[in-house]
């Protein structure tokens, strides 16, 4: 039996740049088909603008598997759309029924600025990572996985953190745009191996630091991040970071560089 498609408004923020303003514009889209995800519906729709001779809609999208953390959209106010823990363009517009009016704006935090239309800068997340998110000492090519010395739970809590994307939906729907959960996971998934100890205090200041100055906001335990990560991030973590801040803060120079 064909699969008949239906028709919905899209209610989509259009801004040309940072500096210029921006404003709801509405669109009518025929024929879609409840099979297609939400990221296929917005291509389809830039196919239909572009052979009218109209500028399509600038969104960002990559792997289309929810890996790679690009497709940062909120979808009639909900970050992520409406499936709970999932991306984008895991989304699909079976979610959806014919008439329905969809309104479409990129992710609202000072520390991601806007470029254009439902694409922003996510590079303050970077600049955290590059404060301190690593192991600076080679370790040589990886050995036999069963000989590492890690017990079960802590390579399992690691591994949990370690699945965060950077996409930044914990920060687009805390209420003080709080990069905490990204940060204590990225802190976590170092700090809970013994790879990461050596440096696990430095890295702890340095990150939390970078945090603080790039204008992300303060934990005050919303556990809206946790609701919306894609990848089911734990508000543990931001314990942890906590704890691994506070120890940092307690030693000398000398011994947090030991």
């Amino acid at each position: 039996m064909e699969n008949k498609g239906f028709s919905i408004t899209l209610r989509i923020w259009k801004q040309a740049s940072a500096e210029s303003e921006g404003s709801f514009q509405v669109y009518k889209i025929d024929n879609v088909i409840a099979d297609m995800s939400f990221l296929e519906m917005l291509d389809v729709l830039n196919e239909k603008l572009l052979k009218e001779g109209k500028e399509p809609v600038a969104v960002e999208s990559d792997c289309r598997e929810g890996i790679c953390g690009c497709c940062g959209l909120v979808i009639n106010g909900d970050v992520h759309g409406p499936d709970e823990h999932s991306t984008v363009c895991q989304l699909h517009m079976r979610r959806f029924r014919d008439g329905d009016v969809i309104t479409i704006e990129p992710f609202r935090a000072s520390s991601f600025p806007h470029i254009k239309d439902l694409v922003i800068d996510r590079s303050a997340l970077d600049k955290i990572i590059a404060a301190g998110g690593y192991i600076s000492a080679n370790a040589g090519s990886a050995p036999e996985a069963n000989s590492l010395p890690v017990n079960k739970p802590l390579a399992e809590k690691a591994m949990d953190a370690a699945a965060c994307i950077g996409c930044g939906a914990c920060v687009a729907a805390c209420p003080n745009s709080a990069a905490m959960l990204f940060t204590g996971a990225k802190i976590s998934h170092l700090a809970l191996l013994p790879q990461g100890g050596p440096e696990r205090h430095l890295r702890a200041l340095n990150m939390v630091k970078a945090m603080d100055s790039l204008g992300f906001g303060n934990c005050s335990n919303e556990y809206e991040c946790e609701a919306v990560c894609p990848k089911e991030i734990k508000i543990s973590n931001i314990a942890r970071m906590n704890r691994e801040f506070l120890k940092a803060n307690f030693l000398s120079e000398e011994e947090i560089e030991k």
